[in-house]
């Protein structure tokens, strides 16, 4: 693509370019430059360039681009040199790590003409240095930040984006002050902080204690401090005025949590140390929603269903997951501490509970289930930092659609790319007509802004299309409106908000199809126990019910009403299913699930059983494909808005396997039959994955399901509960 690349500055990041570069093909020479002799010679030696020079105008003569990778304080001096040359049309570009300093001195000695200077700077290292420990694949799968000047022709970008690209790198563009400050963050402080401590600490007169007994974490955080001091030197002083304003907001928060171990504040505590414990975790999922690392084959996660097995034993099955998000919301706006066990620990739920911690609720947990949230109150919530990130949780935005309608501050509500194409103005049109003030994409799509400070009215609301989602939404906005919220809705729908309302001791009148709460009450803290999921049940009742021989029982599961559809539509088809030992927890009904094997008939689905069994059509289409006989679903049209078109998804992987059926708008036409082995794709949805993962139990051969990574978002550990029981499907590559 180039002619001619000169590198000045054979070091470990000159001579990574360089020879990676170089490997590229996409330059006919690659010359470098170097002070030092010996480096040089190795760089020819090593192949890391074609050709040295020592002199910088010979280095520099027929140059496309010419890379600087000097320490920060010699760019100075150098760009000095280069504007007395005649460089023609080069493309000048850097490596430095504090762009406003190196560009100050290139605006000193070039004036305006720097329509070809693109700064940039690589976040990649190694312990190792010098040109011997050049790397061509040092870049890659690194960040390459890029902070183009408003003059900086697109052509020279472009170019300098290319090469980097080459190279594997990530590659982002930023303006030069926001590149600053965000390095003085996350790599400037760290590295004041460690040369600081261990500077403090080895100036005590108990020095040598202090190092003989520190531990791994000690060793961990100070290990920066064994950084290049010259190098370091540089930095600071080139980047002072970002580093500055960051060392003085850290040092704000440093006072608040000395002021707050002096008090014996461990509530302000507990909140920082449960705060920070998970937020690398939670910023590593909101980034990797962007090409944060490279695109792989192996991102296609795919299971492999064996046929033939019995379904035998006793298992619990993961905590609810509405239960679940619910417990989280409405423990953090409540007075005094709620106990919740059986917490679902998969990322939706989580979502939920980061979302709190993200608006200063001190959450405790989640450790085997238990959940410890210290709540604060309806109206203890505080601004969050930034957008609420809720990764592919529908039901975590609908709901928070609702709380934070009423709020004082603004809320911005994100998602993954597969949550930011599913419909929000079901909650966001009602919402706006109670007062709120809510913004969204095209089509009614994520991202949500919703502005606070709006004075929101109760109303009367007739759903359009039974949803509990949005039902929950709209009472939740109810805590905070004036007068009465009364929800009616067209089917019932399941009631755990309600249910938690009243646990909770908030007032809810049902009368007949209608839910209705007024403002003005408070919520108290309880303890909560998570019956089993009836969703994540649903698949071991399909799979006992078609595997021929099965006797399964599953343990303490949530049997609400407006949830027992899945039971009452296998019970219709002919399964054979068991209530054993009902009792009441916590306000929800809850039994164990005694299932054994039976001969189902194809049916015509109940209008009315169809809302309460909506997340569990994916693995009833199995069950129905293993039926004698034609089975029928109307009334279903909200399964093609979830995770994916359920109805077609489901269609194209029953047909690829043999199974006769036909999608319509609303619904599907299945009839049972053999089914075959074969390819099928999860499309991303966890509960397409699992219901295949069923299928293979009849199937005449393996099935290989695409796309398998977000089951852990419903169900962490599915695979180790179908091998506890007898279905054989594990995770391709693995036993």
């Amino acid at each position: 693509m180039i002619g001619r690349l000169v590198v000045i500055g054979l070091g470990l990041i000159g001579g990574s370019f360089a020879k990676g570069v170089r490997e590229s093909g996409l330059c006919r020479e690659v010359v470098g430059m170097d002070l030092d002799p010996q480096s040089r010679l190795l760089a020819v030696e090593l192949g890391v360039v074609d050709r040295c020079e020592e002199d910088l105008a010979l280095a520099c003569q027929g140059a496309d681009v010419i890379q600087l990778a000097v320490p920060i304080l010699a760019m100075e001096r150098l760009l000095g040199k280069l504007a007395a040359l005649d460089l023609g049309t080069a493309i000048l570009t850097d490596v430095g790590s504090a762009k406003g300093n190196v560009v100050r001195a290139a605006r000193q000695v070039f004036g305006n003409n720097l329509a070809r200077f693109v700064p940039g700077h690589p976040i990649a290292g190694s312990e190792q240095s010098g040109v011997e420990a050049s790397n061509a694949e040092l870049f890659r799968r690194h960040k390459v930040i890029l902070t183009p000047l408003p003059e900086t022709e697109p052509s020279a970008l472009q170019v300098v984006d290319t090469l980097w690209r080459a190279l594997g790198a990530d590659v982002e563009h930023m303006q030069i002050q926001r590149h600053d400050e965000v390095l003085a963050a996350t790599s400037h402080l760290p590295h004041l902080l460690a040369f600081g401590l261990v500077d403090s600490l080895a100036k005590r007169n108990e020095n040598l204690d202090i190092f003989r007994y520190a531990a791994g974490g000690f060793r961990d955080f100070t290990r920066i401090a064994g950084s290049d001091p010259v190098m370091w030197h540089d930095i600071f002083l080139a980047n002072r005025e970002a580093v500055l304003r960051t060392l003085d907001t850290f040092r704000s928060d440093l006072d608040a949590l000395r002021d707050a171990v002096d008090a014996g504040d461990g509530h302000q505590l507990l909140g920082v140390f449960t705060r920070a414990r998970v937020a690398r975790e939670h910023f590593g999922k909101i980034l990797a929603r962007r090409a944060y690392v490279e695109k792989m084959s192996t991102n296609d996660l795919v299971f492999l269903g064996q046929p033939g097995g019995s379904l035998k034993g006793r298992v619990r099955v993961p905590g609810d997951k509405s239960i679940s998000h619910r417990s989280i919301m409405l423990g953090a706006l409540a007075d005094g501490t709620t106990e919740v066990d059986g917490f679902l620990e998969g990322e939706d739920a989580l979502a939920t509970l980061q979302a709190f911690r993200d608006m200063g609720v001190v959450i405790e947990g989640p450790h085997h289930g238990r959940v410890t949230i210290h709540g604060v109150g309806l109206h203890g919530l505080k601004a969050p930092p930034g957008p609420i990130y809720l990764g592919n949780s529908g039901t975590s935005m609908r709901l928070l659609a609702g709380l934070l309608a009423a709020q004082t501050f603004d809320s911005v509500l994100t998602g993954d790319a597969s949550l930011s194409k599913r419909p929000m103005n079901r909650v966001a049109n009602p919402l706006r007509d109670m007062g709120a003030v809510i913004e969204t994409a095209a089509d009614g799509r994520p991202p949500l802004t919703i502005r606070g400070g709006q004075a929101l009215k109760g109303f009367n609301y007739t759903l359009p299309m039974a949803s509990a989602q949005v039902k929950s939404c709209l009472l939740l906005a109810g805590l905070y409106a004036q007068g009465r919220t009364s929800v009616t809705e067209p089917a019932p729908t399941r009631d755990h908000t309600e249910r938690m309302l009243r646990g909770f001791g908030y007032p809810v009148s049902v009368t007949g199809p209608s839910a209705s709460v007024e403002s003005g009450h408070t919520l108290h803290a309880t303890r909560i126990e998570v019956p089993g999921d009836i969703s994540s049940a649903a698949f071991f009742l399909v799979a006992a019910s078609i595997a021929e021989g099965s006797d399964l029982v599953l343990e303490h599961v949530g049997i609400n009403p407006t949830r027992t559809g899945v039971i009452d539509i296998l019970r219709l088809m002919g399964a054979d299913i068991t209530l054993v030992n009902p009792r009441e927890v916590g306000g929800e009904p809850v039994a164990d699930l005694h299932v054994r094997a039976a001969a189902l008939k194809g049916i015509d689905m109940p209008l009315a059983l169809v809302p309460l069994a909506i997340d569990e059509f994916p693995v009833l289409f199995v069950a129905a494909a293993c039926a004698q006989g034609r089975t029928i679903l109307r009334g279903a049209q909200e399964l093609r808005v979830k995770e994916s078109d359920r109805i077609q998804v489901m269609a194209d992987g029953l047909l690829a396997l043999g199974v006769k059926c036909e999608p319509t708008a609303d619904g599907i036409v299945i009839d049972g039959g053999p089914i075959a082995g074969g390819e099928v794709h999860g499309h991303g949805d966890h509960r397409i994955a699992m219901a295949f993962s069923v299928a293979a139990l009849r199937a005449s051969a393996p099935i290989r399901i695409h796309d398998c990574a977000n089951v852990a978002t419903s169900f962490p550990n599915f695979l180790a509960l179908c091998g506890q029981v007898g279905i054989r499907v594990s995770e391709e590559g693995k036993s």
